[in-house]
């Protein structure tokens, strides 16, 4: 029944809706800031507070005035499929992983239990804290027994594997990776590192995943989700290039919504490697899309594809990322793009052209600006309203990049999170005067940008509480405060990991808010972040997620 069908009828006491919620509900709606009451018909809020009180309703349920009610949190970039893969593999995580050669004895703890040949594939490893070393190819051989190992770097962007690996590869490491690298020791022979596009020497040996099996992984990252008060979510890049786990990942995905095994609302961005050209009409502009014209917006409330996500460089703790000085703790890398500059031109002015909203991934200052040049000149030659285009993470933005994001109607998707897991490696990497720059949001917030809340797990834990702790507080691990200017309030991160995140995946007309007519999603927790200590807000309980006006945890 739609919502004024609802309203129209509240005085007949013979209408029911869904459900009724009683609790303190911070609704993010300027219209009506707060309510103690939403009906729920068809999984849409159809009436609050005192349009409420006179319904009837199937369920009823009163949270109680101590509990904090807000909009479903929304994770503007992670990666759904990477975290049900890792929740599998042997997990190296610091903590518990203090050392390296804690490192190898996990490795060789894990490959006593496999049989002959199979691969120990571990993930999450940081080579800044483990003494600053990435794990060595003899080391691997020696822990391994000579089987074949693949490690993943904590970044996604470099991995490291054993001779058994490069065995498989049939000498397909001794050419050049545009994009990568396969790192060379003293002696000329590589190292085990393998970085950027240079992972796909390793990933065309075990990929691609069935979709069966993408599907129970993306089960898995969905429960966690729910646990967490997510919502929505927003998959990072699937279906191609070094990201993806199978050309038919899409397929599993709608494989684990018919199986109903979605908890969270999942837009999906495609990669921008599985774009080829088109024999168009030349009307239609388009010279490089997916076949049959798919592209952002198609899907429903449940699944959708969102952008198109197109790589310009690396990552910023591993070093490759593209930055216009070099690294402060390493003269002579300021690393490097990870497609030629033209490439990337081409590729944003193709998906433009399309109609794609593209999101590119952009951690150094360099690559920063490189991405805004790209999209200016895109909204010069096909001007288009309301575009939305995406820097993923905006690791490193000037004061003069944030002029131009705003004033070119860029949304930048920086991780708040990353300050506190990863910062101290981000600091030694940068220096104090650009770590004060790193995944700003107070800067961006002062221009009228609007600025989602996201984590990229599994690089980092990905709670949304956390991540909102971190956007107020900005502290690494060793107590460091990277540019207390970019700091923000709770209220501010709220709405950044709720209606700021719902605007950049251009569904803000149906979440991020709690109004009648938009979806019934919304999480309840035991302390209202606004309320607490800063330090505080990441140890709230979240005591109930609801979408669609249904219980989706606990069960």
């Amino acid at each position: 029944m739609h919502p004024s069908s609802i309203l129209r009828a509240r005085d007949d006491d013979r209408v029911k809706v869904d459900a009724l919620y009683s609790g303190a509900f911070t609704t993010f709606d300027v219209t009506r800031p707060t309510a103690t009451a939403l009906a729920v018909s068809s999984g849409r809020i159809v009436a609050i507070d005192a349009d409420a009180a006179g319904l009837d309703a199937l369920v009823r349920h009163d949270f109680g005035p101590r509990a904090a009610i807000f909009p479903g949190f929304h994770d503007a970039h992670c990666h759904t499929t990477g975290v049900g893969v890792s929740l599998g593999e042997l997990d190296l995580s610091s903590p518990p992983v203090t050392s390296l050669e804690h490192l190898y004895d996990l490795v060789a703890e894990r490959a006593r239990r496999l049989p002959p040949g199979a691969f120990v594939v571990g993930s999450g490893y940081d080579q800044n804290k483990i003494g600053g070393r990435h794990p060595q190819r003899a080391a691997l051989d020696r822990a391994a027994g000579g089987r074949p190992v693949w490690l993943k770097h904590r970044s996604g962007h470099m991995c490291v594997v054993s001779s058994a690996v490069f065995a498989l590869m049939d000498g397909a490491e001794r050419l050049p990776v545009e994009g990568g690298s396969v790192v060379l020791g003293a002696s000329g022979e590589p190292t085990g590192l393998l970085e950027e596009r240079a992972q796909s020497l390793v990933q065309r040996l075990v990929l691609p995943r069935p979709v069966e099996e993408i599907a129970s992984a993306i089960r898995l990252a969905h429960e966690r989700y729910s646990a967490e008060g997510l919502t929505s979510v927003t998959d990072a890049g699937i279906a191609g290039g070094w990201i993806g786990q199978s050309p038919l990942e899409l397929a599993a995905y709608q494989l684990a919504r018919e199986r109903q095994w979605l908890r969270a609302r999942s837009t999906v961005m495609i990669s921008s490697d599985v774009l080829h050209p088109v024999d168009a009409h030349p009307d239609d502009g388009a010279t490089r899309a997916l076949d049959a014209g798919v592209r952002t917006g198609l899907g429903d409330e449940w699944l959708r594809i969102g952008p198109i996500k197109v790589f310009s460089d690396g990552s910023l703790i591993g070093r490759t990322c593209w930055m216009g000085e070099d690294f402060a703790d390493d003269p002579g890398n300021a690393g490097y793009p990870q497609a030629a500059p033209e490439e990337l031109r081409e590729t944003i002015l193709a998906a433009h052209l399309a109609g794609w909203q593209v999101a590119t991934h952009a951690i150094g200052d360099r690559a920063v600006g490189l991405v805004l040049d790209c999209y200016a000149e895109a909204l010069a030659r096909w001007p288009r309203a309301d575009h939305r285009h995406r820097i993923e993470h905006c690791g490193i933005a000037s004061d003069e990049a944030a002029d131009r994001i705003a004033a070119l109607g860029v949304v930048p998707v920086p991780q708040g999170q990353f300050i506190s897991e990863i910062g101290d490696g981000m600091l030694a990497a940068l220096g104090p005067e650009r770590g004060a720059l790193a995944y700003r949001m107070g800067g961006f917030r002062r221009r009228g940008v609007v600025v989602p809340g996201s984590s990229d797990r599994p690089v980092v834990d990905g709670r949304p509480l956390a991540g909102i702790r971190d956007l107020v507080r900005r502290t690494t691990a060793a107590g460091a405060v990277l540019g207390p200017e970019e700091a923000v309030s709770a209220e501010e991160a709220l709405r950044a990991y709720t209606w700021g995140s719902a605007f950049a995946a251009r569904c803000e007309s149906e979440r991020g808010t709690l109004s009648v007519g938009k979806l019934a999603d919304f999480v309840v927790l035991d302390a209202d972040p606004r309320l607490v200590e800063a330090e505080a807000i990441g140890e709230i309980g979240v005591l109930a997620t609801v979408v669609g006006g249904a219980v989706a945890w606990p069960l």
